[in-house]
């Protein structure tokens, strides 16, 4: 009888895991795959027009962080990649709490509408992921460039004499990240906030709390997963961001994208931008391991 159970258990096993191989095959290719190759050219050579040489060479980390003197060969931090690293990080930040800011209220907003009218506010909320990310940024550039909409309406207004300098600054990067991103902070927060007890909205009220007290201490609380889950899908992004730095900000204004295409393209330093991008992986796993360790405790408090 115990000879049978475990045949039977053998064969339940190897199903399971002739179901998982396909998935499995195309983690592995897919994902893992080209990560390892990215992984193996951070410690090769660079080739003279790009590519790599097959020859171990730790260059492109040191490159990441410093650089020698081409005069006297003396080491020192590398100002430029640290100031673009810490751009990044910064606007990213900023962006997560801009989203945050205007996020909240608006979950808000719509999680206490009628039913009815829900499903028409989360399509407005929506429908910028309908047109390309591109599209999208220019329509922000076309709003704040020297001769847009804002500075037109400024001048005809008489309240300015010439164009204000808004586009190609971390201003117009921080305002294009702010608008790609915000319904990425919307969602969580309203699936959050949906299943809110608003009677407990109200209790506080009775309890002569304000309106701030019940949002720090009541609210906040109960839909805490949801913030840290918007924050954690607009900061990813937000930090490898390709598209909006590039437009709003120009070739002044570089992040960490940037950084890794320039590398790539007209660096020709293929070692540096692998080092570079392992980096922003790092950067990024630290902000799940971060999230997943905050979730989890809020399981066990609430459990």
């Amino acid at each position: 009888m115990a000879d049978l159970s475990t045949t039977v258990a053998k064969r339940a096993s190897r199903t399971r895991w002739m179901l998982l191989a396909p998935a499995l095959i195309i983690l592995v290719l897919a994902a893992s795959g080209p990560l390892l190759i990215t992984l193996v050219y951070s410690f090769l050579t660079p080739g003279d027009y790009g590519g790599v040489v097959w020859k171990f060479s730790t260059d492109g980390w040191f490159n990441v962080f410093a650089q020698r003197d081409i005069f006297d060969d003396t080491l020192g931090w590398s100002d430029a990649h640290l100031s673009i690293l810490w751009r990044s990080i910064k606007l990213s930040l900023m962006t997560t709490l801009a989203c945050l800011f205007f996020g909240v209220p608006t979950a808000y907003f719509i999680a206490t509408r009628p039913k009815q009218q829900r499903d028409m506010w989360m399509l407005l909320i929506m429908i910028p992921f309908w047109t390309n990310l591109l599209i999208r940024t220019f329509a922000i550039l076309e709003l704040i460039r020297n001769e847009g909409t804002i500075n037109t309406l400024l001048l005809w207004l008489g309240i300015i004499d010439a164009p204000i300098q808004m586009l190609y600054t971390e201003g117009s990067i921080l305002l294009g990240m702010l608008y790609v991103y915000l319904p990425l902070m919307v969602l969580p927060v309203y699936a959050s906030m949906e299943r809110l007890d608003f009677s407990l909205v109200e209790a506080g009220y009775d309890l002569y709390a304000t309106r701030f007290q019940v949002l720090r201490r009541v609210i906040m609380p109960l839909v805490k997963p949801g913030v840290i889950a918007g924050s954690i899908l607009v900061f990813v992004p937000s930090l490898g961001a390709y598209v909006t730095p590039r437009v709003m900000g120009g070739g002044n204004q570089l992040m960490l994208g940037n950084l890794i295409e320039l590398q790539f393209g007209q660096g020709r330093n293929w070692p540096l931008g692998a080092a570079l991008s392992i980096t922003l992986l790092v950067i990024v796993m630290v902000a799940l391991i971060f999230y997943v360790r905050t979730a989890g405790k809020e399981d066990a408090h609430h459990g």
